[in-house]
């Protein structure tokens, strides 16, 4: 016990949570306008930069977090839930990173309305995720509470959205991409896009959790 006192009560996880938050749109936004700029590659190449500076900051909150947690004798929020929610958030921005870095890797050659319509719809999602996050402290406010979840149901549409322009973009690939290469390349692309909501729909069901034990 005399141990516990020694160390911080509550930490500053909120406000980490919030960090994490803004870096996961700003990483959302970047990769946004590489895709808008896509045909430009020194526009491109200063976007992706833009992405990979957004993941690793977010990657410096997330150990920051974690640390938090060996250090804090009372926290506002249950360990394990602490936990993966920060790890969830973090899977945005890695994945953020990974479709960049998979359209340069796989050299892909143009940019489809699938990918924007998805790249677009992620960005949304980013928002909602930053969103919900920044109501954390306050969920004893019965109307903060409602915000929260409202904002989480907003994220399951957005993820079920995803999922219907994945599967036409899926389709419409099939059907209509003659370069084999290419199919290969902008599948891939679409994978990791449509992921990007599945993973905010992920810290979306946490926080309903957190949201309903709290209320």
């Amino acid at each position: 016990m005399f141990f516990g006192k020694l160390l911080p009560r509550e930490g500053n996880f909120f406000e980490l949570f919030n960090q994490h938050g803004a870096f996961v749109v700003e990483g959302a936004r970047a990769f946004m306008l590489l895709v808008q700029h896509y045909s430009d590659p020194l526009e491109r190449e200063k976007h992706s930069a833009d992405v990979i500076a957004a993941e690793r900051a977010a990657d410096k909150v997330t150990a920051e977090v974690n640390r938090a947690l060996h250090r804090t004798f009372i926290t506002p929020l249950d360990r394990e839930q602490i936990h993966a929610l920060i790890n969830s958030m973090d899977d945005i921005v890695d994945l953020l990173q990974d479709s960049s870095e998979v359209m340069s890797l796989y050299d892909l050659q143009h940019v489809s309305e699938d990918v924007i319509r998805l790249t677009e719809i992620s960005v949304r999602c980013c928002e909602r995720v930053q969103h919900v996050v920044s109501l954390l402290p306050n969920l004893r406010d019965q109307a903060t509470s409602e915000s929260a979840l409202k904002t989480c149901e907003e994220i399951d549409r957005l993820e079920s959205d995803a999922d219907r322009v994945m599967r036409s973009a899926m389709s419409r690939l099939f059907r209509e991409e003659v370069d084999t290469r290419e199919l290969i390349k902008l599948k891939a692309v679409y994978e990791h896009l449509e992921s990007i909501s599945d993973r905010c729909e992920d810290v979306a069901n946490l926080i309903e959790g957190i949201v309903l034990e709290n209320s």
